[in-house]
């Protein structure tokens, strides 16, 4: 019976743990309540902000460098998200952004 509990402790803290590295959990978290869940930006606080959509020609040309950049640092109305994300975290949240097209 211990054998079991562990085994399923277990598991639960490796979903726990790919949760934590998924990048759809930050972006729901932090980015979609402004650019909303396909990134088209279609939201109250969206077009309160006049956020782009990630499908625009202007960010799909930007590198991903600026994407991060815009991410770590703000822009605009965007906060800075140095303090609440690490390197990797926000590496993802824009390769995420990118499988939104």
């Amino acid at each position: 019976m211990r054998m079991c509990t562990l085994m399923l402790f277990a598991v639960a803290l490796m979903s726990q743990s790919a949760r934590a590295e998924d990048p759809a959990v930050p972006y729901k978290a932090k980015c979609q309540v402004c650019h909303g869940e396909d990134g088209k930006g279609h939201t109250v606080m969206g077009e309160k902000t006049a956020v782009r959509s990630f499908r625009s020609p202007e960010i799909l040309k930007l590198p991903d460098a600026v994407l991060i950049h815009c991410v770590t640092k703000g822009r605009n109305k965007m906060p800075a998200y140095e303090k609440q994300f690490t390197s990797e975290q926000i590496e993802g949240l824009v390769k995420y952004i990118r499988s939104l097209k």
